[in-house]
């Protein structure tokens, strides 16, 4: 729906502001779980002759330990087969009294549901789970049940582990040889970095120099055999962890270009370049070709570097110029109105190019993505540490996670969140490469995963959308664009087959060009369906075209450095706020949205498939006389702990906002729209551990709720409690998302069901959604509660991260679009009005 009045308004900060109340968790009662049905008596014989074995074999193999090899506490790894629907006693499985950790979970082969869990156990905890079984085949609880029932009835068997059982990427990957030689992820337990060189060393592994250090895991690049591997664990208790080393990143570059056109120099006599301190975006790429006439003048001698000095710092023929490409996109945008207008170019930001891609001859496919990309910002952070800036990573790994982190991705989170920097990265989704049929692409779209590191929860994961349909060239008459206007691009990749507790991938879609089809062969990139941009061999010419997620990720990225150039002083959280509160659904996609008829799984997989829309530099800058939008930026805490006791929640966070109430009740009926966005970044921790409560990836979340028209705040407040509650009691997200979907919707003061996504929306670090009422309700809806949920800084005290801070923001967009009302000014009076009081 057009805007009737032009957005010439700045947006309103609040600046703080809400009111910290002490959370108050309700009474509470735990259902049991449900246990398998086992015939108690055979269980444990069965069970116990399984634990006897393993550990059998285990004290054998410690007995014929080689001391050359030798590191860390005498121990073993045992694999512990749980059946489907058992994940519950993952937790359960560690004893930190007896240093015996959880250190990986993987899918059981060919049991769907079913989980494989590696435990460390060391030497003098031996008999723990032979004495758990025995327990539990001689002895009964006061209520008549087997000892040590939830733990023993959950557990199919046991066996002695080898490197296989703590391979937790897609058992494919596993070489057949065990002979092969192959770069491997190997994912440390904490403080056994310097154990692990000197074993390895001693074995003969190959190491690389990257590391990536998260709370409770540093991961290392290894190149030896399986068969290696397995005299490493049978050794030490170094390991966690294992995972194939990545190939090298892989995205799609834009093929030719269109014909050249001399207007370069009467294009340069219009820049206006911005000054050196302005904003910037850093491209982390293959290089910028900076001698190029368009980005000379915005790309400065000190702003372009490399990881290694040996490849130099342009852009080279391997990757295509790849990195050039970018860059003109990332300053310009799509270059064909830049060069036929005649306006004066006024980039609002800067260059920064850091080349993370070798050249011929050269590989670091090998190497840790994760540190590479640590490494590539601190260099243009030591060059120039004052200056704003947004990262820009249009590379990924044609290594598809499904949402679960990789030490790229989480490193990508780490890099977000550091408390010293947060941190603005721009990641592309990632596309698809092999040949498209120009049948019903988006088919193939939903079941193409978003790559490494898009999964990144604080990430902005940008995907492509296309409104270009116009195949003008002579030479390709006949030939019809793949996708419609306004649906997503042919080749952008979705989360649609994700597990349901990962992040909604992308979060927005930029224009990223079309293919063509001429109703017989595959779809083909065509000049005129592609983005016009800068060429890195300006000596040849100067443009050729960009496609795809990549050229969406330079867009989304331009967006970003435009807004932070506009408010200097926004948070990174803020900005991303900004951009996906600013996002809107094309009539094509709105028109499948509407067709899912308030059906969620269906309305889920159309978010995973668009996350929020296209967004709009307009909207997210400025408001209009109605339409107007509110920031907020604050902390909370989101957990503490008391002397003995463990980490509970502490606040929550209850913001009063100014609301134009007499404006709006004035409407009475007349439709209008309330958006909310928050937007925060957690700390991550990853590796794979069943992703259960104790061993969740985020820190931390945050919710928000908004008081409906009927509640007292005292009632507001009590619902923010048990919306906590609801979240809290569930062993991990995915069940509490089935549980939402599948209960009967309450009613009362506790549902609002005029929210279009409800539930769907409290995935990953931001979270958006709009609701749809009368005047006269929104009215009243002038309180927004923010609230924390349970994180890994609650569920592990021992790395005493539980009394943390944490930023937020809030946006919140009221727009009465239609009606001839100001809902701005008598907000705006209000905010200046409060402000000179204050001061």
């Amino acid at each position: 729906m057009a805007d009737e009045y032009p957005r010439d308004r700045p947006h309103l900060y609040l600046n703080g502001g809400g009111a910290t109340e002490a959370y108050r968790r309700p009474n509470q009662t735990m259902d049991p779980p449900v246990l398998p049905r086992r015939q108690r008596a055979e269980h444990a014989a069965r069970l116990g002759e399984a634990i006897a074995q393993a550990v059998g074999a285990a004290l054998v193999q410690m007995a014929a330990r080689d001391a050359a090899f030798e590191a860390g506490a005498r121990g073993f790894y045992l694999d512990i087969e749980i059946p489907q629907g058992s994940a519950g006693v993952i937790d359960q499985l560690a004893d930190r009294r007896k240093q015996m950790e959880v250190v990986a979970v993987r899918p059981s082969a060919g049991v769907d549901g079913a989980l494989t869990a590696a435990v460390f156990v060391p030497e003098r905890a031996s008999s723990y789970f032979a004495d758990k079984v025995e327990a539990y085949r001689t002895t009964q609880t006061e209520r008549g049940r087997p000892s040590n029932e939830p733990l023993i009835s959950r557990i199919d068997t046991v066996r002695l582990a080898t490197a296989h059982s703590l391979f937790t990427d897609p058992l494919g990957l596993f070489p057949e040889d065990r002979a092969e030689r192959v770069w491997w992820e190997v994912w440390l337990r904490d403080g056994r970095r310097e154990d692990f060189d000197r074993v390895a060393r001693a074995l003969g592994i190959g190491l690389r120099p990257h590391a990536v250090r998260f709370p409770e895991r540093e991961v290392v690049l290894a190149l030896t055999e399986a068969a290696t591997l397995d005299r490493l664990i049978a050794h030490t208790d170094v390991v966690a962890e294992l995972r194939r080393a990545k190939d090298s990143p892989a995205f799609f570059m834009g093929l030719g270009g269109a014909e050249q056109t001399p207007w370069t120099d009467e294009t340069l006599e219009r820049l206006r370049p911005p000054a050196s301190e302005a904003v910037a975006v850093c491209l982390l790429d293959s290089g910028v070709g900076r001698g190029h006439p368009l980005i000379s003048p915005i790309l400065l001698p000190g702003d372009q570097h490399t990881i290694n000095p040996a490849w130099g710092a342009d852009d080279s023929p391997r990757w295509d110029g790849h990195g050039t490409r970018m860059a003109g996109i990332a300053i310009y945008g799509d270059l064909t109105p830049v060069l036929i207008g005649r306006d004066e170019v006024a980039p609002t930001h800067r260059l920064e190019s850091v080349r993370i891609l070798p050249p011929e001859g050269d590989d670091n496919g090998a190497d840790l993505f994760g540190a590479i990309t640590a490494e590539a910002i601190a260099r243009v952070e030591i060059q120039a540490p004052e200056r704003r800036r947004v990262v820009t990573l249009a590379i990924t790994s044609n290594s598809v996670a499904r949402g679960r982190p990789s030490s790229w991705s989480a490193a990508v989170d780490q890099l977000c969140g550091e408390e010293a920097a947060q941190r603005l990265l721009v990641v592309a989704a990632g596309n698809i490469r092999e040949d498209l049929a120009p049948a019903d692409h988006l088919v193939r779209n939903d079941v193409e995963p978003v790559e490494d590191p898009a999964q990144a929860w604080n990430a902005l994961t940008v995907g492509a959308f296309t409104e270009r349909v116009d195949v003008v060239d002579p030479v390709y008459a006949g030939h019809r664009p793949v996708a419609p206007a306004g649906e997503l691009s042919p080749r952008s990749r979705t989360s649609v087959t994700w597990d349901r507790q990962w992040p909604i991938k992308p979060e927005v879609v930029f224009e990223g060009g079309n293919l063509a089809h001429d109703g017989a062969q595959a779809g083909v990139a065509l000049d005129d369906l592609q983005l016009l941009t800068t060429f890195f061999r300006h000596e040849r010419r100067h443009f050729t075209t960009l496609s795809d997620t990549s050229a969406a990720a330079a867009l989304g990225a331009r967006m970003a450095a435009q807004i932070l150039t506009s408010q200097p002083d926004a948070w990174p959280e803020t900005v991303r706020a900004l951009i996906v509160h600013a996002a809107e659904w094309t009539p094509a996609m709105w028109a499948r949205i509407d067709g899912c008829h308030g059906r969620k799984a269906q309305l889920e997989a159309l978010l995973r498939r668009y996350g929020y829309g296209v967004p709009n530099l307009d909207r997210a800058l400025r408001s209009a006389r109605n339409d107007l939008t509110l920031i907020v930026e604050d902390r909370l805490q989101p957990f503490i702990r008391e002397q003995g006791r463990p980490p509970k929640t502490r606040d929550m966070k209850l913001h009063r906002l100014p609301w134009p109430r007499a404006e709006l009740e004035g409407l009475g009926a007349a439709p209008v729209e309330m958006r909310a966005t928050l937007s925060y970044f957690i700390e991550p921790n990853p590796g794979e551990r069943g992703w259960t409560r104790r061993h969740r990836y985020a820190s931390h979340g945050l919710r928000f709720r908004v008081k409906t028209a009927t509640e007292t705040v005292d009632e507001f407040r009590a619902r923010i409690n048990q919306s906590a509650r609801e979240e809290e009691r569930a062993e991990d997200a995915d069940d509490a998302y089935l549980d939402l979907l599948a209960a009967p919707a309450p009613r009362g003061p506790a549902v609002d069901e005029q929210w279009m996504l409800g539930p769907l929306r409290d995935k990953g670090s931001i979270h958006s959604d709009i609701w749809r009422g009368t005047a006269a309700d929104l009215a009243a809806r002038d309180a927004v509660g923010i609230f924390p949920v349970g994180g890994w800084w609650k569920e592990k005290p021992q790395l005493e991260r539980y009394d943390e801070t944490v930023r937020y923001a809030l946006v919140v967009t009221l727009r009465a679009q239609g009606s001839n009302v100001d809902i701005y000014t008598p907000v705006a009076t209000e905010i200046a009005t409060a402000a000179v009081v204050l001061a």
